[in-house]
């Protein structure tokens, strides 16, 4: 019996270029200034890629291959928790698009073939909009979010 699959897809507009919204997100030095984490690769079709942490630990919570690399327009690759990388079911797959949109960027983030009702699918449905939303505030004004804040109390 195969598992419900389920996906998340994510569309923001940035007032930026789309090199510049593709270096954000596979350049490890800027990843770090609006994710609090670096996305470390060589970024060549087949390569492993890993989510590090950019802490003094430097922890690797995310792992996954590049599926596909078309510079400045297309990046998918897969995406699974570090602790279920031996697991093949675990895996997902993200595809960043990126396209100009008259004086702006349209990004569109699709996060597909989820477990659904898994712990990653949760998950990102909380995370990609916030990470998404600092990715865009880093390349206006050159200042990120606090990705790790939490919500205040009522």
């Amino acid at each position: 019996m195969t598992k419900e699959k389920t996906s998340f897809v994510y569309v923001t507009y940035i007032m930026s270029k789309p090199e510049k919204v593709f270096e954000a997100i596979t350049k490890p030095e800027i990843a770090r200034r609006y994710w609090g984490h670096e996305n470390v690769s060589d970024w060549k079709v087949g390569s492993k890629w890993e989510h590090i942490r950019a802490n003094d630990q430097r922890t690797v919570e995310l792992v996954g291959q590049v599926i596909e690399m078309s510079p400045p327009s297309r990046l998918v690759m897969t995406w699974a928790n570090a602790s279920q990388a031996a697991d093949p079911a675990s895996y997902s797959r993200v595809t960043f698009e990126i396209a100009e949109y008259e004086d702006m960027v349209r990004l569109t983030v699709t996060h597909d073939e989820l477990e659904a009702g898994s712990g990653m699918a949760n998950g990102i449905q909380k995370g990609w909009p916030v990470v998404l939303s600092s990715l865009k505030s880093f390349l206006e004004t050159g200042r990120g979010l606090d990705v790790f804040a939490k919500p205040k109390a009522a």
